[in-house]
């Protein structure tokens, strides 16, 4: 199958971009799925050094360009992505991208949504609300993006248990193994 008929995935991120790193490689050489580019709205993020190094294009936006319709938006319509993946990717998405891509743009949250849910509600400040209230239970989901933080269609949710004397970083890490192991495949299947 040549790159033109692959199905496209554009990756956001705003940070160091573990997520990025592990969705690309686990698509590297598929046969029906190719990454067109992965973008940033951070210049000093670190998953620009990681689409160096797995040579994959990494592109800086500043917040005018994602806010303001036009010129992002020229910009993926010219990439004509079959999936839009945030992972990792902190600003909240306008209205008019979810319009022009409709079913296209999805998300991952370190919480069982609807739990843990919102604006401010990411990495470890997710965590420690979890540990705080004693929770038995953690996980990820997978979801659609919509208007509003985290409350898109559901697609996917994996668990992992908590011990009472998980730290915040254990739970990190709990999640972030659910992450590496599910977020892949699940883009996988809504490509396929």
């Amino acid at each position: 199958m040549s790159s033109l008929s692959k199905k496209r995935l554009v990756l956001f991120a705003s940070g160091s971009g573990s997520n990025v790193e592990n969705i690309v490689r686990y698509f590297e050489g598929h046969e029906h799925i190719t990454i067109a580019a992965v973008l940033t709205n951070k210049s000093d993020a670190k998953v620009l050094t990681r689409c160096k190094k797995l040579k994959v294009s990494g592109l800086y936006f500043n917040n005018h360009a994602f806010l303001e319709e036009g010129c992002l938006l020229d910009v993926l319509k010219g990439i004509a992505p079959d999936l839009i993946v945030l992972a990792g990717f902190l600003l909240k998405i306008p209205e008019y991208f979810i319009s022009n891509f409709p079913d296209k743009v999805i998300n991952i949250h370190p919480a069982l949504l609807p739990k843990y849910g919102g604006k401010g509600m990411y990495g470890s400040n997710v965590h420690r609300a979890v540990k705080n209230n004693g929770e038995k239970e953690t996980g990820i989901t997978i979801h659609y993006v919509n208007e509003n933080y985290d409350e898109g269609t559901i697609i996917h949710q994996s668990k992992t248990p908590l011990e009472p004397h998980d730290s915040v970083e254990d739970i990190a890490q709990k999640v972030h193994e659910l992450e590496f192991e599910h977020f892949p495949k699940v883009i996988e299947q809504l490509l396929s």
